[in-house]
């Protein structure tokens, strides 16, 4: 049996382009439209199994009934150049799939969907139709049905004779005059004038069409009604006329050639690569994947390691799949250079003095992908690496940092070389994850190493267009070396001590626990929102600030507006703060302590923020909250690894707007830094014009949440918000602000404006951050482009500054021979472990390279404190 699906193609991309998030690729393409279209398509695919399929377009803004009326469809916003530009794109990815699609001039999709679902009525084909536009309603018929989106785009109702009769109390034929008496804003066709849906389907079972309505009109009731059909009776029919559907449009394509063919799988996978759609992409199994013909690499399995196979420069391939790679198991080796392309396998490179020797050789030049990881894997097994000169993944991320895919699969694709699988079609996904036969394996690693050895060009002459070769090779090449140090190091724990804290947090939460039930005047499960609710809004009488569907909400954000209402609310705050320390930090980090180092060996992720920032995971020691005293005592734990060391914290001062005084240039703020004032007391002293010994406590916090507002983006709303103020105060005061500082407002509206010339902006460093939605039409997401275009270069120069200070504080340790260690680095602030004998020696070194980290017309200022644990260091 036939079936013939016919999509409308500009309904259903206008759909997917509203409900979802502005996407765009690394090159600043959009995608949300094509994203929420193909995924469209893939459900329909699988849920309709068509015989036959056809998506129609609209050809261009003018058809036949712009004559019958000029109009037609004139209130229509004009199409977002963001969704227009992505047109194309569906066009490619339905030939990819191998879909037939089709415009007409003069005429409108649903024109060819109503002559082809006509046609296929006739040869008694089933017929469903896709689309977002009530007027297809009309084609439903014994063997047509329409689905019509609802929420979102995958999301549909779908409608036979009886569900139109169910939800209009009408035949399918009726939608036309339902349109002619009420109209449709959508088309800009008026219809009568004060008639509703309502109204027209009550006209319509009373008499049938519109016709017969106004034929009618004497015994309707109600003489206004009356008088807008008698006055409209043309435009009534007329805009009948321009709901009808065509049916015999002269389309070229015939529908027997509509049939579904087999998707081009290579096309399809390259196009996702391409439009980065990793979700659609995992869609295609393993074995899809695998049909790509790849170009043939032939390669050698080594059993004997000599000098040849080690030439200089290599690509070193150190296979790691787990995402946690301390002291995880080494899949195998490749090296990649002139003289040819060859697998290692594990035991061979372990057991080969000439591997060893070469790896820890910093004159042999080696190109990888994630140095990091290799240096911590290899050297868990004994090895030192060093001469890494190039490094795949750092290069993509310094290239564009908004690109969630930088794997060397990925990237390779995106500069046009299809040469290797990804992890996930060799090794599987999840559960299935496992380790391939030995000859996928080997060649899945070679390919790697071909990508990475032939590509290193590329990207460092993409690099070096950018003026980010300095930013590569002095900066971030160095740092992951000193990373994997860091990470390999790990940091002692003293595990009894966070169970001794585990047990205080217990006796706190027990003591809050009962404090809360004699508030309520009754006991209730404390983390159960359902009964939590009732206990505040209903016995306590507390204003219900916003409700769920399941009941009242308590979360965080709505307690807050109610912390002066009650005394029971500040305790709950309180009782879920020191709850989440104690499972998150305190189970959490006990859970991670390695049994074999008693140490926690945190993962620098160094190519995952747009700002440059480090972050940190498997755990994240830069969130450990410091501002509840029970949060500051975790740090207790973190102790040196060898008795009579000393923990030892150097800490950036006021690093942002440090940064933004250079950057701006203002001589207000210049003048604070310069002459060593504290910043705030000088804001509040400018914008509040009172002398130094007049600044209240007051005004010199409300001058501290501006100037860091302003170096996160600063907005009325978020102001208001911090200080407790109005959104109006709170506008007026960014405003007296902006004029205390005429250069940082100056600063502001010029970097908006190079964004939207460049479509990026730069830290002092050159890294930069690319911004597609500077010039959205959409407010909320230009806003946001804005707000990100002022804050970048302040924090993503920040970032630059401490990255720097990592590699220029390590060179001066291993220039001086001192046995002190970096430790961690934690937002601006980096942690050592020291001697005692190195203590003076550390205080003094430390902020002074620190501070001479990078050049400003301020001066940039570290502070040091050092004591037996972390929490004593600071």
């Amino acid at each position: 049996m036939s079936k013939l699906v016919l999509i409308d193609g500009n309904s259903i991309a206008y759909r997917a382009f509203f409900a979802l998030p502005l996407l765009n690729n690394d090159k600043g393409v959009y995608t949300n439209a094509v994203y929420g279209f193909t995924t469209m398509l893939l459900k329909v695919l699988e849920e309709e199994d068509p015989t036959h399929l056809l998506v129609a377009f609209d050809a261009g803004k003018t058809t036949f009934r712009h004559e019958t009326y000029d109009e037609y469809k004139s209130g229509r916003q004009k199409t977002p150049s963001e969704l227009s530009e992505q047109l194309p794109l569906i066009r490619e990815m339905l030939d990819a799939f191998n879909i037939s699609h089709t415009e007409l001039a003069n005429y409108e999709a649903d024109d060819i969907i109503g002559t082809l679902s006509k046609q296929a009525e006739e040869k008694a084909w089933d017929v469903k139709v896709y689309s977002g536009d009530k007027d297809l309603l009309q084609l439903v018929s014994d063997k047509t049905k329409v689905s019509l989106t609802k929420k979102g785009i995958t999301n549909v109702e779908t409608y036979d004779i009886q569900a139109i009769d169910e939800r209009y109390g009408i035949n399918p034929k009726q939608i036309v005059d339902m349109k002619g008496l009420m109209g449709d804003s959508s088309d800009n066709i008026p219809g009568v004038p004060g008639i509703g849906e309502k109204t027209a389907l009550k006209l319509l079972k009373e008499h049938g069409s519109v016709e017969a309505v106004l034929e009618s009109i004497d015994q309707i009731s109600g003489k206004k009604m009356k008088e807008r059909l008698e006055e409209n009776k043309e435009q009534a029919l007329m805009s009948k006329e321009l709901a009808v559907i065509f049916r015999n449009a002269p389309i070229h394509v015939q529908i027997d050639t509509l049939k579904c063919q087999d998707l081009d799988t290579k096309k399809v996978i390259d196009l996702f690569k391409e439009l980065e759609f990793q979700s659609l992409l995992s869609k295609f199994d393993d074995a899809e994947e695998e049909k790509q013909e790849l170009e043939d690499v032939p390669f050698e399995k080594v059993e004997n390691v000599t000098e040849e196979i080690l030439a200089s420069p290599s690509a070193l391939v150190v296979e790691v799949p787990s995402e946690n790679y301390h002291h995880a198991d080494i899949w195998g080796i490749a090296v990649v250079n002139k003289t040819g392309r060859y697998y290692i396998p594990l035991d061979t490179a372990l057991s080969s003095e000439s591997f060893h020797k070469w790896a820890a050789d910093d004159s042999k030049e080696k190109y990888m992908f994630d140095t990091k990881r290799g240096v911590v894997a290899l050297g868990w097994k004994g090895i030192t690496l060093a001469g890494v000169t190039h490094d795949m993944l750092i290069a993509s991320y310094l290239i564009d940092p908004s690109v969630s895919s930088h794997n060397v699969a990925d990237i390779a694709a995106r500069k046009n070389k299809h040469i290797v699988h990804s992890d996930d079609a060799v090794y599987g996904k999840g559960a299935k994850r496992a380790i391939p036969e030995e000859i996928t394996l080997a060649d899945h690693l070679v390919r790697k190493g071909e990508a990475i050895f032939s590509l290193k060009s590329t990207l460092e002459e993409e690099l070096k267009k950018n003026e980010q070769y300095d930013l590569f090779t002095k900066l971030e090449m160095p740092l992951s070396l000193i990373l994997g140090k860091m990470e390999t190091s790990g940091v002692l724990v003293d595990k009894e001590q966070l169970q001794k804290m585990g047990e205080e947090l217990d006796a706190k939460l027990d003591e809050l626990q009962k404090e809360i039930h004699e508030l309520a005047g009754t006991e209730f499960n404390i983390n159960s929102p359902k009964q939590l609710g009732p206990i505040l809004f209903e016995k306590l009488n507390l204003p219900v600030i916003k409700k769920t569907k399941t009941g009242y909400s308590t979360s965080a954000d709505v307690l807050e507006k109610l912390e002066d209402q009650h005394e029971i609310i500040p305790k709950l705050l309180l009782y879920r703060q020191v709850a989440k320390l104690k499972s998150t930090y305190i189970e959490g980090l006990l859970k991670v302590i390695h049994p074999d180092t008693s140490k926690i060996h945190t993962i620098f992720n160094q190519a995952i923020t747009q700002t440059g920032r480090l972050s940190s995971t498997e755990p994240n020691l830069q969130n450990i909250p410091i501002r509840l005293e029970e949060g500051r005592r975790i740090r207790k734990a973190f102790v040196p690894s060898k008795k009579g060391w000393s923990i030892l914290a150097a800490d950036y001062s006021q690093i942002e707007l440090r940064v933004l005084a250079h950057i701006a240039g203002d001589k207000g703020l210049l003048e604070a830094f310069q002459k060593n004032m504290d910043v705030h007391t000088k804001t509040a002293m400018d914008v509040f014009h009172v002398k130094q010994e007049d600044v209240t406590a007051n005004m010199r916090r409300t001058a501290k949440a501006v100037n860091f507002g302003i170096v996160y983006g600063i907005s009325d709303y978020g102001l208001s918000q911090s200080l407790g103020i109005t959104r109006k105060e709170a506008q007026e005061f960014i405003d007296r602000y902006l004029s205390s500082y005429p250069n940082v407002k100056e600063y502001m509206e010029d970097i908006k404006e190079e964004a939207r010339e460049k479509g990026y902006v730069t830290t002092l460093l050159n890294r930069r951050r690319y911004l597609p939605e500077i010039t959205s039409r959409n407010f909320n997401r230009r806003s946001f482009a804005e707000r990100t275009a002022m804050n970048t270069p302040i924090q993503g120069t920040a970032a630059d500054i401490i990255k720097q200070a990592m590699v220029d504080v390590s060179g001066t340790l291993e220039k001086e021979n001192l046995h002190s260690r970096l430790l961690l680095q934690v937002h601006d602030e980096l942690i050592f472990e020291v001697p005692e004998e190195e203590v003076n020696k550390m205080k003094e070194l430390v902020p002074k390279v620190m501070e001479q980290t990078m050049q400003l017309d301020v001066p940039l200022k570290a502070e040091v404190s050092y004591g037996p644990t972390w929490y004593d260091a600071k």
